[in-house]
């Protein structure tokens, strides 16, 4: 009878399975039958016969390429495109824009450089790519103490700790308006500024105990607010926050107007007798002296041009009407070439000695040591200090490289703070024919390992891919690859330029082997090796 019990529940779960069958729970990207489910956001993609940089490439992938998900192992996916399956690296594809989707209302403005965008909401989920100070970034969700965005293609979580909402407006205008705004601009002045009042720009922005990002959170300053000034330190305003006195940082907001004076730009005499010197970037600050720590006279905006009264260190001063001058720093500006008058650049350049294959005599190369002076970069497990090892580790390569010829300049040569667009400027203003900067690495997770080339642009990939494997084959910690990375000194440089990561400092295993002597010497070995081999074939080319 119990038997017979039990054939009979066994057979009521068979009916039952068969009418009702299971949902099987997937891991889709796309409802929309017409939507693809990823897209490949890099340059480059390769599509790999396994989950790893070690399988075999099957294919070459081009950024925009539409992709089938099928699976997804760790950091890889398995997918189909053009009915070939294979892999791709999860960090280098992002999901596709609806077009239906209404525009997000916001964006967020990172605070901090190498903010990381992980593939989850958690510090653990795989880093997708970086963010840096000022980088904006369309808001598509907010989660606790995490925000969803979206950055040149990549879709991820940043921590709300580390950015700073701003409301985004409407920017469609009719053809007319942008006429009235095209013809208002050469009637365009520019303000003065009292460096006694401080007036926040974005939506809001942290007001900290100490002019530190990692300093404590006092409270919260709102967008068009005023605040009187009480102290500055570098690029941080001390200011007076109800009852108690903060610091913010002075890039979400501008000192307050008072009166208006014309721009060079709009001087009804312009001089012709003298050079002058373009802004590059908008909100360039032009100061009362040559300091980065000097007062505000003025922020002019991109294609501005002012006359150039003289030249002091890595400043220019400018004339902004007859009767007032500021400084503005020589790595952003452009000087015009066809007014450009000094005994230095009036001689033609001597033509470059015809190099022999297998030298670097004539080659002109700028090498950039990461960090420096108050910014340390990351901090090992045992307390290695990446700005130190950056710059033992660039000593060595720079020894071998002007042995071999090459005309080697330095960014830094020692225990200095040097601008991120000043190390670019060096690059411009010496014609480098290769960039290379020089880091270590470190993440959340201890377990991560490993080294990295990094190019932003196309023509920087030749030069990545030859350094690359010049390094690949010296040292042997965990090769990997070379990939597409969003760093202001390769986005920002014209030349060919790269950054490598030479291993985690935040892995202990692999700080006690990257900060041995023996290593840097294998490394720098295999960058000069890498340097020469790229050279080379552009003399069979």
């Amino acid at each position: 009878m119990k038997r017979k019990g039990i054939n009979c529940f066994l057979a009521f779960i068979l009916i039952c399975s068969l009418l009702f069958p299971y949902t099987y729970e997937t891991h889709a990207f796309a409802s929309d039958e017409d939507t693809p489910d990823l897209i490949v956001s890099a340059e480059i993609l390769y599509l790999r016969e396994g989950p790893g940089l070690s399988y075999p490439i099957l294919e070459t992938l081009k950024q925009g390429e539409e992709l089938t998900f099928i699976e997804e192992q760790d950091d890889w996916y398995h997918v189909k495109v053009n009915n070939v399956e294979g892999w791709v690296a999860s960090w280098l594809t992002s999901t596709p824009k609806n077009s239906e989707t209404e525009q997000p209302a916001s964006t967020v403005i990172s605070q901090v450089d190498h903010l990381n965008i992980r593939a989850e909401a958690s510090i653990s989920s795989p880093v997708l790519n970086q963010l840096n100070v000022g980088d904006e970034a369309e808001v598509l969700a907010t989660e606790n103490d995490w925000v969803k965005i979206s950055y040149n293609g990549t879709v991820g979580w940043v921590s709300s700790e580390y950015v700073t909402k701003n409301k985004k407006h409407t920017t469609e205008q009719s053809e007319s308006v942008k006429d009235e705004t095209s013809s208002t601009k050469s009637a365009k002045t520019s303000a003065e500024v009292n460096p006694k009042l401080f007036t926040i720009a974005v939506d809001a922005v942290n007001v900290r105990k100490k002019p530190d990002l990692s300093s404590k959170k006092i409270g919260t300053a709102k967008k068009n607010e005023q605040y009187e000034v009480l102290d500055r330190e570098n690029n941080w305003v001390k200011i007076q926050h109800g009852k108690e006195k903060g610091w913010v940082y002075s890039f979400y907001g501008h000192f307050q107007e008072i009166e208006k004076i014309p721009t060079a730009a709009t001087s009804d005499t312009p001089s012709t007798d003298q050079s002058t010197v373009t802004i590059i970037y908008n909100g360039t600050n032009l100061r009362e002296v040559p300091s980065t720590s000097s007062n505000v006279v003025l922020r002019a905006n991109a294609g501005e041009k002012y006359p150039i009264l003289s030249t002091k260190d890595d400043w220019y001063e400018v004339e902004l009407d007859k009767n007032t001058s500021a400084y503005v720093a020589n790595w952003v500006v452009s000087v015009d070439e066809e007014v450009a008058i000094s005994e230095d650049t009036t001689q033609q350049q001597e033509p470059k000695e015809q190099r022999k294959k297998g030298t670097l005599k004539g080659v002109q190369i700028v090498i950039d040591p990461g960090h420096g002076g108050n910014d340390r970069g990351t901090t090992g497990v045992s307390g290695t200090e990446e700005k130190d090892i950056n710059l033992k580790t660039v000593e060595l390569l720079t020894s071998k490289l002007r042995s071999a010829g090459a005309d080697v300049i330095l960014t830094r040569e020692s225990d200095i703070y040097v601008d991120l667009r000043k190390r670019v400027s060096i690059s411009h203003q010496n014609g480098a024919d290769a960039f290379i900067s020089i880091h270590y690495d470190a993440t959340e997770d201890s377990s991560i390992s490993g080294f990295t080339t990094y190019y932003t642009n196309s023509y920087q990939q030749e030069l990545a891919e030859y350094v690359h494997n010049g390094l690949s084959e010296k040292v042997t910690i965990r090769d990997r690859g070379v990939q597409p990375g969003n760093y202001l000194v390769t986005r920002e440089n014209k030349q060919p330029a790269i950054l490598i990561e030479l291993g985690y400092l935040s892995n202990p295993s692999e700080e006690r082997i990257v900060t041995t002597d023996y290593y840097r010497e294998q490394a720098t070995l295999g960058i000069y090796q890498g340097i020469l081999d790229y050279f080379d074939a552009q003399l069979e080319n």
